[in-house]
């Protein structure tokens, strides 16, 4: 099963998204946007962006855990991974971002 988009609104009226692989899991989480038109260009970023190896920022939090950021082209943060207990967990949860993240579907 492929991967989707779920798109939703705070009760601060702010818009957010999440990529979520085949299976469920939330994989890439964004920023809050103001609007939904907002949010959807910030999707359509992660779609073009996250095939590219060299858009992903990989990072060690100072608990010793690994998450990587997505970048676009002008270095500005599109998403953000949920921290992971190896480098190796981090990595395939870039190759999880790399292959659903292409997805048109949004929820």
């Amino acid at each position: 099963m492929a991967g989707w988009y779920e798109l939703s609104k705070n009760d601060k009226g702010q818009f957010h998204f999440v990529l979520k692989a085949g299976n469920g899991e939330v994989i890439l989480s964004s920023e809050s946007y103001t609007s939904k038109a907002a949010a959807e260009t910030g999707i359509a970023s992660v779609q073009s962006n996250s095939p590219l190896d060299e858009r992903y920022e990989r990072k060690e939090a100072v608990n010793g855990k690994s998450y990587f950021n997505l970048k676009a082209a002008n270095h500005q943060i599109i998403g953000t991974s949920q921290m992971y207990a190896s480098t190796s967990g981090r990595d395939n949860g870039i190759e999880s971002v790399k292959t659903n993240g292409v997805t048109a579907t949004i929820k």
